[in-house]
């Protein structure tokens, strides 16, 4: 018999959702739909819960197992170090992107979607002036690390996370067994999270249904629109900004990487998935576009799982699109923090589907915005995945080519076969 499949789930959920709350916007208010609305939030917020719960751990776990794999290949120290200048660069980049393009479109802006108002409230009620707001920042990012996960203080537990992924680093085998225990505490939690995505179709269906009863047609052309920035944005990244860095460090046509690439980008495109993509993207890298094999098996795993550029892009844009919704205006010192937890959340996250959804709990949660929020995200972010995931996987094809020409030089590398 035929299994239908998680993603298929979802969209169910999200048009038995949607008809719902179509039903209940167009009925008086009776016993039966106030019932049908009270069940649909204890439903979605149960499913919101049971994501903030792995939430945690997930992070910790991740960005500690991404940094420590920077250990490997020490040996290789200016190819690591080129590689991770490399990333670090073009994420940058991507964020920026995302967060120019929500400020010049202004996806959302003028609907202010009464399901958020209780975060509204919260989010003004603490804040204060900039100064003020910087000094509780700082003192906020160092605390008692068990306190710090205890209270799920996001900020405080990447940065716990990233001193004791250097730590890793820097002590080298000796702290081997840790890293494994660590390694191991994340595939646990996404055994979890797996768990967890089987009630997605259910927690979708609640919480959409709560958002439509309460919504007009406004919703439907500010989630168009967005979708129309992220896409446009995203690829603006992947056929301007990627190939204008590789053509100004190897002279290489965009033109002859696309014909390289282009089974990559294709497996990319309808797997929505890095790690799947990987096989793929290693033929692709030393047989098309000649990446020497040393610097292609280091590179390309790393950047599966560290060279986000696409969804970096995309939870930028979206935290600014979910602000507006919630009628709620973030400064600068806001929007930084944005794009420090945009940036953080992409090291170490495993590239495949769905992982994606807590990563942007994730981002929301850091700056106080509605995590209810994936209710709206949720339903076209499979549409988006393409797209991402092909900016994602065309990024570390990119990163292989200037590594191999800024590094392997300097280090005498030679190919393996």
């Amino acid at each position: 018999m035929h299994k239908t499949s998680l993603n298929s789930q979802i969209l169910i959920g999200c048009l038995i959702g949607i008809a719902g709350g179509w039903w209940l916007s167009g009925t008086e208010s009776t016993p039966l739909a106030e019932n049908t609305l009270y069940g649909a939030k204890l439903v979605g917020t149960l499913f919101l819960d049971l994501l903030r719960m792995v939430l945690i751990p997930l992070v910790f776990a991740s960005i500690i197992v991404g940094v420590a794999n920077l250990r490997a290949n020490q040996k290789m120290h200016q190819v690591w170090i080129t590689t991770l200048s490399f990333f670090t660069l073009s994420m940058v980049i991507a964020i920026v992107i995302g967060l120019g393009a929500a400020h010049i479109f202004k996806p959302g802006d003028g609907l202010q979607l009464a399901m958020f108002a209780e975060a509204t409230q919260n989010f003004q009620a603490r804040q204060m002036p900039l100064p003020e707001y910087i000094a509780q920042f700082l003192h906020g990012l160092f605390q008692n690390p068990f306190k710090a996960l205890a209270q799920g203080d996001i900020l405080a537990v990447v940065i716990i996370a990233l001193f004791l992924g250097i730590a890793l680093v820097v002590g080298g085998e000796r702290y081997r067994n840790l890293r494994l225990l660590i390694q191991e505490l994340q595939e646990l939690c996404l055994l979890i999270v797996g768990w967890i995505m089987r009630l997605a179709p259910l927690g979708i269906a609640a919480l959409l249904l709560q958002l439509v009863a309460s919504q007009n047609n406004a919703l439907l052309y500010s989630l168009t629109h967005f979708i129309a920035v992220v896409i446009g944005s995203t690829l603006f990244h992947g056929v301007i900004i990627l190939p204008l860095l590789l053509y100004i460090v190897t002279r290489m046509s965009p033109l002859h990487f696309w014909r390289g690439s282009r089974e990559a980008l294709v497996t990319a495109f309808a797997t929505s998935s890095s790690a799947a993509t990987l096989p793929v993207t290693l033929r692709c890298v030393e047989q098309h576009l000649h990446v020497k094999k040393d610097i292609a098996n280091f590179v390309v795993p790393l950047g599966a799982t560290m060279n986000m550029d696409g969804t970096a892009l995309y939870e930028a844009a979206a935290a600014l699109f979910v602000a507006r919704l919630a009628g709620i205006e973030l400064d600068l010192a806001h929007q930084l923090i944005i794009f420090f937890i945009a940036m953080l959340g992409a090291i170490g996250a495993p590239g495949i589907p769905s992982v994606g959804l807590l990563s942007m709990v994730l981002v929301l949660q850091s700056v106080g915005l509605p995590t209810e929020a994936i209710a709206i995200l949720l339903p076209i972010d499979r549409i988006l995945d393409t797209v991402r995931t092909v900016v994602n996987v065309e990024g570390d094809m990119v990163g292989s080519l200037i590594v191999q020409q800024l590094a392997a030089p300097k280090q005498g590398i030679h190919d393996t076969v």
